[in-house]
């Protein structure tokens, strides 16, 4: 009677048996695109925040340096290029400017401030503002300092207008920005990070 019994116990439980290849092969492939899918997620919010972050970095240096170039300019004299005829061209565009920034008549010594674009290539760009002072002594050249205050620049023009003398009225700055070089960014995305203007104007407190 008992063994009946046992029999009849073993014959309702139903066999355990494990997962088969397919439904394991399965599962892994469920789980492989769901994984793809979030690092795919997590990877174009990175790039997304990292064009932010530079765009933000971009502007907040282009404006500093705009402010020091409007000081500059408020602060120099004897400024250059002239206009061949103020009366009749009294504007003129040119991607340097250049004026006097010291001036000491008891010891002879005056300094020259230079702002230009370059560009290291020799092509149309990118472009670089350079900052250049040359220092002269009883009218001799003494030295010269310079280095870089804006890279990556997709253009900068300074436009001056002049009256009769030639004195220097106002000088427009306009500088486009492109913000650090973001390539390895784009790869596999369409990602770009905006183009940053800034136009600001002074005018010379110390005209010639």
């Amino acid at each position: 009677m008992k063994r009946s019994a046992m029999t009849l116990l073993q014959r309702r439980v139903p066999a355990r048996r494990g997962f088969s290849m397919i439904e394991v092969l399965i599962s892994l492939a469920i789980s492989a695109t769901l994984l793809t899918a979030t690092l795919g997620a997590l990877d174009s919010s990175f790039k997304a925040y990292k064009v932010t972050t530079e765009g933000a970095s971009t502007n907040v240096v282009a404006r500093i340096v705009m402010q020091r170039l409007t000081a500059m300019i408020r602060t120099g004299d004897s400024f250059g290029p002239y206009p061949v005829n103020p009366i009749t061209t009294p504007e003129i565009q040119s991607d340097w400017i250049e004026f006097v920034s010291f001036n000491d008549p008891a010891n002879n010594i005056q300094r020259v401030t230079r702002l230009e674009r370059r560009t290291s290539t020799g092509g149309e760009g990118p472009f670089e503002l350079w900052y250049m002072v040359t220092t002269y002594t009883n009218g001799s050249f003494t030295s010269e300092n310079q280095a870089p205050l804006l890279v990556n620049l997709n253009d900068v023009t300074f436009t001056m207008e002049y009256d009769v003398g030639p004195r220097l009225k106002r000088v427009t700055v306009d500088l486009i920005i492109q913000p650090d070089d973001l390539q390895d960014l784009a790869i596999g995305t369409n990602l770009e990070a905006p183009v940053i203007r800034l136009v600001a104007s002074a005018s010379p407190r110390l005209n010639d």
